[in-house]
């Protein structure tokens, strides 16, 4: 199925994801031998000659994949890593920065499109950076669920050496993910910096002393988070972290409509008997057919340029 880059009110899925027309990232089954989509899928950047550097292209491609990812059933988890010793080399500087002549209110950064598409994924995404990740290179990552490094990669928020200032939505990530203190040093320096140092500590959940050992585990959680967790608890839990309520008070108001609801869901009903008779859970619910009456509890802004699949309105106005 070739991809146009064309925002659509519906989004067709493929029968299978190894056949995708995609020029500047790679998207297989795991395993890669399977013909039909499977639960966990890799996604990886591919510019070998380039060191994966970001483009429009790459762009227009991460976007339309992590789209598909959202709404198709038969997708439970995506792993993303880069080809080669490298993550992402950050923007490709052959393209430069100059400025379009689009209106700038009307601008949409590249970069925050990805994030935003990623951010907005219901499936648990896995960054594995098996090499270096500068810019929009390690700032793709901050939305992803979890993060595992090498942890001689070298990663570098360098903004500021470029004159520019930080995108891809990375002042709302990086500093909850890792604190203010910690974010204004990375990004006032500049500096790059291994993946396994202190100011880094808390962006990663591991790092590892071998690149080669970088995917292997990230498939390995993976495959633990489909065979073991609720998809609909796992993405309600992460939305109520970074769109939380503001207030303890609030925030106790929607823990207990929401869990009230999910007392009554077959999937809660599964996992209580699942622990009671000792087998493997088997767990089927999924946003799309299973989302709470309460969620979501919050109104979406509506950024524009959002490839949208039919019978998914992410603007829907807030429930509570």
């Amino acid at each position: 199925m070739p991809f146009d880059g064309v925002n659509r009110q519906s989004l067709p899925l493929p029968a299978t994801y190894n056949s995708l027309d995609y020029k500047e990232i790679k998207v297989s089954h795991v395993p890669a031998s399977s013909k039909e989509p499977t639960p966990i899928l890799l996604v990886t950047l591919y510019r070998p000659k380039n060191y994966n550097a970001f483009t429009l292209t790459m762009m227009k491609e991460l976007e339309h994949i992590f789209t598909l990812i959202d709404v198709d059933d038969r997708v439970k988890c995506a792993v993303v890593t880069g080809d080669g010793r490298m993550f992402c080399a950050g923007a490709d500087l052959s393209v430069g920065f100059s400025g379009g002549k689009e209106d700038p209110r009307e601008h949409r950064d590249g970069g925050g499109r990805v994030v935003l598409s990623i951010h907005r994924c219901r499936k648990p995404i896995i960054g594995a950076l098996n090499g270096s990740a500068v810019g929009i290179g390690i700032t793709m990552t901050l939305p992803m669920t979890i993060r595992i490094a090498y942890e001689g990669a070298k990663i570098g928020f360098v903004f500021a050496r470029r004159a520019i200032i930080m995108e891809a939505c990375s002042s709302f990530f990086l500093p909850r993910l890792i604190g203010m203190s910690r974010a204004l040093h990375l990004v006032t320096t500049g500096a790059t910096y291994p993946a396994n140092h202190p100011l880094l500590s808390s962006l990663f959940s591991e790092t590892l002393p071998k690149p080669e050992d970088v995917l292997p585990r990230a498939l390995q959680i993976a495959e633990e988070i489909v065979n073991n967790t609720s998809a609909v608890s796992t993405f309600l839990m992460r939305d109520m972290m970074y769109r939380d309520t503001g207030s303890a008070e609030a925030q106790h108001l929607l823990d207990s409509r929401l869990i009230y609801e999910m007392f009554s869901t077959k999937d809660n009903k599964e996992g209580v008997q699942a622990f009671l008779e000792k087998r493997p859970v088997k767990f089927e619910g999924t946003m799309q057919n299973d989302s709470p009456k309460a969620w979501p509890w919050y109104q979406a802004v509506n950024t524009g340029n959002r490839p949208m699949a039919e019978g998914y309105d992410p603007l829907t106005k807030s429930k509570l």
